[in-house]
């Protein structure tokens, strides 16, 4: 028996490699197909199974291309409509690879149609023993799936009362000893608070995991919908994607995949185009594109994108040499499938045919420090870290505005383009985006503090630290 789990950080999410005797399952893919076709090719094993635990939000599932290359059947729990041939397991089925077998739990909560998928192991009596559960978005580490992801076709109080059942009647019973293995990790939005770590036990979530402790259903219900901010939106459009299928991966890297000289940058951008530079941050700070709105490859750069960029918007890439295929990649995982091309020879091509660059002030947190100790500075300080890590910490009279509302025009029309700013966040990657979209929707007298948080806070200043923390 092999158990894998298959983490890609920019996305925060796990797919996992099950295999027995020759055969193979792979739960919850990526879009690319190459990492599974790669493993089953190396390891001699055919892919029998596509199992997805429900129609994801957050990316493009590979399970239909996946599917196509290797003749999987794709398997889906209770009541999943799909545009493309399935199969529809029901509530105990169970499906055997090589030695081992796998039950499906229709687990509703998250989505109507979520399950968790059983692994049972043959024991040495010739029985079959739990030994893992992969739960998809409907128990991570420390958390449960959010229940507010259905756009109105079910309210999240709806949802939760299921996921209620769910945890206590399916998830609840399995021995402590059974390992957990779910969709996601932290940096995910699909749940308020996920965890550190990538899997556990079932014995350790009855323990600490404060879903798994309530057991009265209108707290609990209290407890999973309070306090979720509002779904990125791009996760209805991800949804129905995955519901309603997709254009091969192969076609869309064709497609897209497409040098362009500045001119032709120009030319799209005069045609509403917008740029994306996903440089690194010290590089973006020295010189861009006017207009550019950076998400750095070297973060959860997917995530960010489908957060805060408007899918049906054409894309021109602003990228590190040799790194344009791989932005376009990422792109696609999460369904933005619209990119014009990208910009050939880089910054440099830009700034060497004559055309204008903008650039980023950024000081260090002692410059920073210095400049605020003592009300001496009038910048407005904008912290745009999540709610969680502002209210655990932060500089005294700073202004809080999360970097998801950075999404929606008239949540920028709240600040003042004639305002000064100084932007910080936790470590210096997510206030350079901000800066970026301030600077695009007209805001000039910006500052980033480089290193954010984690530099801020070893300087003499007066902060706001509850005692709690």
């Amino acid at each position: 028996m092999l158990i894998e789990q298959m983490y890609t950080n920019c996305l925060a999410e796990a797919a996992y490699w099950i295999e027995s005797e020759g055969e193979a399952a792979v739960i919850d893919p990526i879009r690319e197909t190459g990492p599974y076709l790669e493993k089953a090719a190396e390891r001699g094993v055919k892919i029998k199974y596509v199992f997805e635990t429900h129609f994801h939000a957050d990316f493009v599932s590979g399970h239909i291309d996946l599917a196509k290359a290797t003749g999987a059947t794709i398997i889906y729990g209770p009541g999943a409509e799909t545009n493309y041939a399935v199969h529809n397991a029901h509530d105990g089925e169970e499906f055997k690879i090589g030695k081992l077998t796998i039950r499906v739990l229709h687990t509703p909560g998250h989505t109507p149609e979520s399950s968790c998928y059983l692994l049972l192991n043959e024991s040495d009596g010739g029985g079959k023993k739990e030994h893992a559960v992969f739960t998809g978005d409907t128990l991570f580490v420390g958390d449960v799936g959010r229940p507010d992801l259905l756009d109105g076709k079910m309210t999240k109080e709806e949802l939760a009362s299921m996921m209620f059942d769910s945890l206590n009647n399916k998830l609840k019973p399995l021995a402590d000893e059974v390992l957990l293995y779910p969709a996601h990790g932290p940096g995910s939005s699909c749940g308020k608070n996920i965890g550190k770590e990538t899997w556990s036990t079932m014995g350790e979530q009855k323990k600490k995991n404060y879903a798994l402790l309530i057991n009265d259903r209108k707290e609990f219900i209290e407890a999973v919908t309070s306090g979720l901010s509002a779904p990125p939106q791009y996760f209805f459009q991800d949804a129905m994607i995955n519901k309603n299928g997709y254009e091969s991966l192969e076609h869309v890297m064709e497609r897209n995949v497409k040098p362009l000289s500045a001119e032709k940058v120009k030319a799209a951008i005069e045609n509403g185009a917008m740029v994306l530079d996903t440089r690194h941050v010290d590089e973006f700070e020295k010189a861009f594109i006017p207009g550019s709105v950076f998400i750095g490859l070297d973060g959860t750069f997917a995530v960010w994108v489908g957060t805060l960029l408007d899918m049906s918007v054409p894309l021109i890439l602003v990228t590190d040499a040799g790194k344009e295929h791989e932005a376009i990649l990422r792109l696609a995982r999460v369904g933005f499938e619209n990119v014009a091309g990208y910009l050939e020879g880089g910054i440099e091509a830009w700034t060497n045919a004559g055309l204008p660059a903008d650039n980023l002030k950024s000081v260090n947190p002692d410059e920073f420090a210095a400049d605020v100790r003592e009300g001496k500075s009038d910048r407005t300080i904008l912290d745009v870290r999540r709610p969680g890590e502002f209210n655990s910490g932060h500089v005294e009279g700073a202004d809080h505005f999360c970097l998801t509302n950075f999404s929606k025009k008239e949540n920028l029309e709240k600040l003042s383009t004639e305002e000064p700013y100084y932007l910080h966040c936790a470590g210096g990657y997510r206030s350079v985006i901000a800066a970026s979209i301030m600077k695009a929707n007209g805001f000039t007298n910006l500052v980033n503090v480089r290193k954010g948080w984690a530099g801020i806070k070893n300087e003499n200043l007066a902060l706001v630290i509850p005692e709690t923390v």
